[in-house]
């Protein structure tokens, strides 16, 4: 991987070993890096463990890093998730004002950033969204591929 898409491996690695958390729920890892690169949110997904269908990487994810700045407005920050957002996840990118996503593997079932829908560059929905894809792509798609072959 070089140049533009290389800047973002060292966020995708952090999304990576953060999905290494997710025990017994699909492992999706997101990390929210601030305009400096620093790490102020992490999440996994916590579905399974909290009886939660919200407990999604990204929305955990954004909520810490809401909470580290005490404000809800994310600007100047980029969330960083092994997995093409849903399309609730794609609304809460919206919703905390993220000019950037950067994801590893698509969804072509679900996802909303580019593969089922668009949700990110609706005009409608307000500012697009900067969307970097392929980010550690066979990584990230590895990881689930053999998550979902061990539960066979």
């Amino acid at each position: 991987m070089t140049g533009y898409l290389a800047s973002f491996e060292q966020g995708m690695r952090e999304a990576l070993a953060e999905a290494g958390g997710s025990g017994e729920d699909v492992p999706v890892g997101a990390v929210v890096l601030d305009g400096a690169g620093a790490v102020i949110g992490l999440g996994h997904n916590e579905r399974e463990a909290d009886a939660d269908p919200t407990a999604h990487a990204e929305i955990l994810a954004i909520r810490a890093a809401g909470r580290a700045r005490g404000n809800w407005r994310l600007d100047h920050c980029t969330l960083f998730v092994t997995l093409e957002p849903c399309t609730m996840c794609a609304g809460a990118v919206l919703a905390a004002r993220l000019p950037r996503l950067v994801y590893g593997a698509h969804d072509p079932r679900a996802g909303a950033a580019g593969s089922v829908w668009d949700v990110l560059h609706d005009p409608r929905l307000g500012e697009p969204v900067e969307v970097v894809s392929g980010v550690l792509e066979a990584e990230c798609a590895a990881l689930l591929r053999d998550f979902f072959e061990r539960r066979r």
